[in-house]
């Protein structure tokens, strides 16, 4: 089923999943800047659809998304087990800098929020050394609240419509970043809003990431686990493990409706 973009978009447990490559996305991005309509990024992964099962409005904010890209290597492979294969991971944490490089050059105004208190600006930092002439206009990191309050936060509010950036990153982790972002689109009116996790703290080298040959082997949940086992215990060993079994599920299903019927009963 192609998106209203021209691309597959491939249905999986409560979401689906947009086969764009990584330069697709890029130049989609610069057509929505350009478009100046605001438009919504999210980056899926096995975490994400499960909170999507027990969270409608998480669930119904994905929907709203404009585009949502793989951002991990179980989801890809599980989409090519379903009979839907996609081409490429476009994470968030690999879209965050690919983003920079690219607004470096053709002059995309970009704003930082989330994070830790100074993370988005090193992040920033780091990023202007890399790219000379990114213009990185604004970085905060509004105070801890839910993402209702956050959407009615005057403070957060201004700040971001006063530097006018072209893209916004928000990084408050899944679902605060998708349901905020869906929340003030309107009222903000930025062109492209996009959730990225824990990519400010990669960038600012907070937080080290899981080295290539991981990631491709589907192993980077194994080294966050290794980092943070008190916070992410539960996540990847109790809930996300049922990611498998619903995958199944939802493969025998599709088996069962693509078999023929059978011949009728002779009289």
């Amino acid at each position: 089923m192609p998106s209203e973009l021209g691309f597959p978009r491939h249905p999986i447990m409560n979401a689906a999943v947009d086969d764009v490559t990584m330069a697709e996305a890029l130049d989609l991005i610069d057509r929505f800047v350009a478009e100046r309509t605001p438009r919504v990024i999210v980056t899926v992964n096995v975490d994400h659809l499960m909170l999507m099962r027990r969270d409608l409005a998480f669930r119904e904010a994905y929907a709203r998304a404009d585009l949502i890209t793989c951002d991990s290597t179980p989801l890809k492979w599980a989409l090519a087990f379903l009979g839907t294969p996609i081409r490429e991971r476009v994470p968030g944490a690999d879209l965050f800098p690919a983003v920079a490089e690219r607004a470096a050059r053709v002059g995309h105004r970009l704003f930082y929020l989330g994070a830790a208190p100074g993370v988005a600006e090193r992040a920033a930092e780091t990023l202007r050394r890399r790219h000379p002439g990114l213009q990185v206009v604004g970085t905060y990191s509004p105070p801890v609240m839910a993402w209702e309050e956050l959407g009615r936060d005057e403070e957060t509010l201004r700040r971001v419509e006063e530097a006018r950036p072209d893209i916004l990153f928000a990084a408050f982790g899944a679902p605060k970043q998708e349901l905020w972002l869906d929340a003030v689109r309107d009222r903000l009116r930025v062109p492209v809003g996009i959730g990225v996790g824990g990519a400010f703290d990669f960038a600012a080298g907070e937080t080290k990431r899981a080295p290539r040959w991981m990631q491709r082997a589907g192993l980077e949940w194994s080294f966050r686990l290794a980092q943070e086992p008190g916070r992410l215990w539960r996540r990847y060993l109790c809930v996300d493990s049922r990611f498998i079994y619903h995958v199944l599920i939802e493969k025998c299903r599709g088996r069962k409706a693509a078999a023929p019927s059978p011949p009728p009963a002779e009289r």
